[in-house]
């Protein structure tokens, strides 16, 4: 609390000294974190009508629409929650998060995350997608992580950084399609064995940066799911709409 009030105290010199600016464009700002009018006005935040399944956008549908995917499909977690939609303001911040070092920018994309869970259960548990540790030591840090804390600030949800272990390098999975993600992740993501106790009967919030074919969420549910979690939600700052999914074409800050 007392580090809280000193901050507070010197927030309006530091703002003095290093004015604060936009991310994404660099214009001055009234406060940070955050972004400019005209670069919150280029973002695209999901809406209705959508999948209720997977949030993908619909041109018609009822609160209870399912997408054609989800049908053909069904998934095993319990929703997306989408803080935006995957436009090119949301791949640049994300790119300068994940690529660039911008590991300040997750106070802003957490709290627009936390933003689309208000409807889930008190007592959920924030579990970040892993990085193997090789690809760890590779950037520093792992961004889901960085995202599902600056969730917990907002929401006050218990977070297991630990809880999911990738325990094969897997490639970048970018440029490859549905199929070959699937198959680059078999086997690749299990539950710690010291937090199988903890997953069991609980609500997850499965957390991570953009959901593209859902490859990797999908394992990582089936993971928790087989650990004896009661349900999976996916928390993630952009999405890719199901049209959209790349099938060998890459696409940036995706994988």
């Amino acid at each position: 609390m007392a580090s809280n009030v000193v901050s507070s105290a010197f927030r309006p010199l530091v703002d003095f000294v290093y004015p604060p600016r936009c991310p994404l464009c660099g214009d001055g700002i009234a406060a940070g974190p955050g972004l400019c009018a005209a670069c919150w006005e280029s973002f695209e935040f999901p809406g209705e009508p959508a999948c209720s399944l997977c949030q993908t956008p619909l041109p018609q549908g009822g609160p209870d629409s399912v997408c054609r995917h989800c049908i053909a499909h069904p998934p095993q977690h319990a929703g997306i929650a989408a803080a935006a939609l995957y436009n090119e303001p949301a791949r640049q911040l994300v790119l300068r998060f994940k690529h660039g070092g911008r590991i300040g920018l997750a106070a802003l994309m957490g709290r627009l995350m936390a933003s689309r869970l208000a409807d889930v259960p008190d007592d959920s548990l924030l579990v970040p997608v892993p990085l193997h540790r090789i690809r760890l030591w590779q950037r520093g840090y792992n961004q889901s992580a960085l995202l599902a804390r600056a969730i917990a600030m907002h929401s006050g949800h218990v977070v297991l950084v630990d809880a999911l272990q990738r325990i094969r390098a897997t490639p970048k999975l970018g440029g490859l399609g549905r199929a070959r993600r699937a198959e680059a992740l078999r086997g690749a993501i299990r539950v710690r064995a010291s937090r199988r106790e903890d997953i069991a009967g609980r609500h997850v919030i499965l957390v991570d940066d953009v959901l593209t074919s859902g490859a990797t969420s999908t394992a990582c549910t089936v993971a928790l799911l087989g650990a004896g979690a009661k349900s999976v939600r996916i928390a993630c700052f952009a999405r890719v709409p199901e049209n959209e999914t790349p099938g060998t074409e890459t696409i940036p800050g995706a994988a």
